[in-house]
């Protein structure tokens, strides 16, 4: 059981002439409006200083707070191991299961949450998905995180990936480069995926080892779109084995899963980079799990 949280947001003008439940049940979809309205009923949403109704109209700057009781979150694996510590950056090994930040009914349950109980000003400058294992970089200062949240926009942080795909590709190396955005999910409104009006993204791949039916790719990726990887290896014909969510051609399945729902191997193995101190090219490696493995 945890401590519950609060999610507290300012609205702005999309937000004008809604009702709170209108307003909550279309933002948050995860919830369907039944929940909502339990919710507000109880006493949990308030808006500005007072206790919010159902019916109460929402106006541009109104501050609207969910404070959600505490609650039992699922069993996820908790450990994780230090890779790499200085003064300036921390480098850790996420294991496979253990969401990176709080988000779908996580809290404590999350790589961020037990690493600040360590290090409490760890920053992370990236995100693994949930069933992703593999290296995870924090900054430990702000300079840190000024200094490689800029060499991340200019590409010059190199990431390597490995990762068990569907089929065995035909060439020992390619490039996709398929725009990535959002469309359309049953569940959560929308979800990243191949889209001709998404966002340009570039994944490099290389056949490690062919398998029976499936193949061991590494993936190097100087754009960083959510899900790159897992809708890249699909939109080339080659989804991860296993993935409950993306079809070969990069789009969701009919009955697609949660981005969060795991089933696949993904393993961020190598990440290279500037140090924010020294300026001399620092690089960690997190060993894959067996299966990824040669």
């Amino acid at each position: 059981m945890n401590r519950g949280c609060e999610y507290a947001e300012t609205l702005g003008p999309e937000a004008s002439g809604l009702t709170v439940l209108e307003w909550l049940s279309g933002r948050y979809r995860h919830s369907s409006a039944d929940v909502w309205r339990r919710r507000i009923a109880a006493g949990e949403v308030r808006l500005g200083e007072r206790r919010a109704a159902a019916s109460d109209h929402l106006g541009s700057g109104d501050r609207l707070v969910w404070r959600r009781p505490p609650w039992e979150e699922p069993a996820v694996p908790l450990g994780f191991a230090i890779l790499h510590r200085d003064s300036h950056l921390l480098a850790v090994a996420k294991p496979r299961g253990l969401p990176t930040i709080p988000n779908g009914g996580f809290l404590e349950h999350t790589l961020l949450h037990r690493v600040r109980r360590l290090f409490p000003e760890a920053v992370p400058l990236h995100r693994l998905g949930r069933g992703t294992s593999g290296l995870v970089l924090f900054a430990r200062t702000a300079q840190a995180r000024r200094f490689v949240a800029g060499e991340w926009r200019a590409g010059r942080v190199a990431k390597e990936y490995r990762a068990l795909v569907a089929g065995v590709p035909a060439r020992e190396s390619f490039t996709v480069e398929a725009r990535i955005g959002p469309v359309p999910h049953p569940r959560l409104g929308s979800v990243h995926a191949v889209s001709p009006q998404g966002r340009g993204a570039v994944s490099h791949v290389r056949l490690v080892e062919a398998r029976e039916r499936a193949a061991l790719v590494a993936v190097s990726i100087p754009t960083g779109r959510p899900h790159q990887i897992r809708i890249h290896l699909a939109a080339a014909g080659h989804p991860l084995a296993g993935d409950p969510l993306y079809a070969a051609g990069g789009l969701p399945r009919v009955d697609p899963a949660l981005p969060g729902a795991g089933g696949y191997w993904l393993h961020a193995h190598r990440l290279r980079l500037l140090h924010p101190a020294t300026g001399a090219w620092v690089a960690f490696e997190c060993v894959p799990p067996p299966v990824l493995r040669v």
